[in-house]
């Protein structure tokens, strides 16, 4: 395959699964919730949030086609569904909030024991948005070549995700905040145009269905 069909593929896939990964936008939580940690605690949990995140990703990527079938879910129907979903979390990312997921006092605390899962890994670091957008992309990538530069995007986006969150206390000095709701204003964007491409190629085929079917 040509690399003119490759790069195209491998742009989209690195840029939607950073942006939604959001590794940044969760610093802030991160840091919050291992409050009072030392870095040997605080490594720990974001290495094994890491790779619940990868494995559970990378589960639901190679599964969804299953999933497909055995629920009765069209393609098309799901990339209408995944649009919205993304389009939701752009919009959320575009007015510049950390998260989605909001966290009361009393729910750090219960989580205290176990963030590296929840919240942490699920749904912070691997939530839905994440998810379908992996189906979705197993379902275009229709060679070897291109489910192999999706598993290997994820794998980069999460060894990223480590090596950002480890950095975490050094980063948020040095971005700031202003920095980091600039950057979370351009990927959120970034991700609503994507939402927009993805909602389109499930609406087509469903009108052209409706179109030949009617004449």
């Amino acid at each position: 395959m040509p690399d003119t069909q490759l790069l195209p593929f491998a742009f989209i896939c690195f840029t939607s699964f950073f942006t939604l990964t959001n590794p940044l936008g969760t610093m802030p939580v991160f840091l919050t919730m291992t409050n009072g940690m030392d870095n040997a605690q605080r490594a720990a949990i974001v290495k094994r949030a890491t790779i619940i995140s990868f494995v559970t990703l990378i589960a639901f990527t190679l599964l969804g086609q299953f999933l497909f079938s055995f629920f009765g879910i069209s393609a098309n129907g799901f990339r209408i569904a995944a649009g919205i979903i993304i389009l939701k979390i752009g919009y959320d990312m575009l007015q510049a909030r950390y998260s989605h997921t909001k966290l009361k006092d009393e729910e750090i605390k219960t989580y205290a024991e176990d963030i590296s899962i929840t919240p942490l890994s699920i749904p912070l670091l691997c939530g839905p948005g994440a998810i379908a957008n992996g189906i979705m992309l197993m379902d275009t990538a229709v060679t070897w070549e291109l489910k192999g530069i999706l598993i290997g995007t994820i794998a980069l986006i999460y060894l990223l995700t480590y090596f950002i969150l480890r950095a975490s206390t050094r980063l948020v000095k040095l971005i700031g905040e202003t920095g980091n709701n600039v950057m979370m204003r351009l990927m959120g964007l970034l991700l609503m145009v994507i939402a927009v491409e993805c909602f389109v190629a499930g609406v087509r085929p469903i009108v052209i269905s409706i179109l030949e079917s009617a004449n």
